[in-house]
C-alpha cells in the first residue's frame, strides 16, 4: 500500500527541485506505477501547475512537456507525421485509454523502465531530455545514467527526414511487452533500439554494411540477425533470454520492411 504523509502542488520548478532532494519525497508524475508500490512517501510533489503539459512545435523540433500524457502523444498530428504513425503504435497497447489519459511521458522516461515502449521509440528519434539542474542531455546518455534527484521538464525531438517504425511482441494485448523494437532509417544510416530485454532499451548498431544495397527481405533479415547477436537478453516471467533472442531479428526485419513500404 502507498502511504503519502504530505501532498504539495509545486508552484515553481525551484520549489519542486528543493523538495525532491529529500530521499523520502517523490515526484508524482501520472502516479500510475507509483501507487502499486508498498512504500511510505513523506511529501508527494505534483507538477501539474507548472505548465509542463504542452507539445510545442518549431521548425526545428518538438518540445514535449514532461506532464504530457500518453494519450496526447497518441493523438498528436504532428508527431504522427514525424514518425509515420509509430508514436501512436508505441502507446496504443499500453493498458487502455483511461490509463493513457493519466500516464505521462516524463514519468515513463524518468523511470527508464525496462518495459517502456516510449524509451525504445524516443531513443531512435535522437531525443534529448531537459533537466532543471542538469541541463540538456541526449536521451541515450540519460538512460544509461544512475537515477538522480533532478526534475525532468521537457523532451526535445528534432525534426529529421527519414522513416520510423515501431514493433513489439506481447503475450497478450495490453500486457507488458516481451520485446520492443524501434527503427529509424535516415540518409546517414539506420538507428535501432531494442527494449524489454527485459532490461531497459538501448541503441544497437548491428552491421550497417548489410544494408548498403538497400532494404530487401534478405538484407533486413540479415541486419536483424546482426542486431540480435550484438544485443544482450535476460529472462523473466514473460519470456526467457533464448526466446527474446529468437524474436529480435523478426521484429527488426518487420520494422525495416515497414520503413521500406512507407518510403
Amino acid at each position: 500500500m502507498l502511504t503519502i504523509k504530505r501532498y504539495v502542488r509545486a508552484q515553481s520548478l525551484e520549489e519542486a527541485y528543493t523538495l525532491c532532494q529529500k530521499r523520502a519525497n517523490v515526484v508524482l508524475g501520472g502516479m500510475l506505477w507509483l501507487k502499486t508500490q508498498n512504500r511510505t512517501v513523506d511529501t508527494a510533489i505534483d507538477l501539474s501547475d507548472l505548465g509542463l503539459d504542452a507539445i510545442e512545435e518549431t521548425p526545428e523540433a518538438f518540445r514535449i512537456g514532461a506532464m504530457v500524457t500518453l494519450r496526447q502523444l497518441e493523438q498528436h498530428d504532428g508527431l504522427a507525421a514525424l514518425t509515420q504513425g509509430a508514436m501512436a503504435e508505441s502507446v496504443r497497447p499500453i493498458v487502455g485509454v483511461q490509463f493513457r489519459n493519466l500516464a505521462t511521458l516524463g514519468g515513463s522516461l524518468y523511470g527508464r523502465f525496462g518495459f517502456s515502449d516510449l524509451l525504445t521509440l524516443f531513443l531512435v528519434l535522437d531525443a534529448k531530455v531537459e533537466l532543471y539542474h542538469g541541463g540538456t542531455v541526449p536521451l541515450a546518455d540519460y538512460a544509461a545514467r544512475p537515477y538522480e534527484r533532478d526534475i525532468l521538464t521537457h523532451i526535445v525531438v528534432p525534426r529529421q527526414p527519414g522513416r520510423v517504425a515501431y514493433r513489439a511482441q506481447r503475450n497478450i494485448s495490453t500486457d507488458f511487452p516481451v520485446l520492443t523494437c524501434a527503427v529509424a532509417v535516415r540518409s546517414d544510416g539506420v538507428r535501432c533500439a531494442i527494449g524489454a530485454r527485459p532490461m531497459k532499451a538501448r541503441l544497437y548498431t548491428g552491421d550497417p554494411a548489410l544494408l548498403t544495397g538497400g532494404i530487401t527481405p534478405e538484407s533486413a533479415a540479415a541486419f536483424g540477425e546482426s542486431i540480435a547477436a550484438e544485443a544482450s537478453f535476460g529472462g523473466n516471467l514473460r519470456a526467457g533470454a533464448d526466446y527474446r533472442r529468437a524474436i529480435c531479428p523478426v521484429l527488426v526485419r518487420r520494422a525495416l520492411l515497414a520503413c521500406k513500404e512507407e518510403e
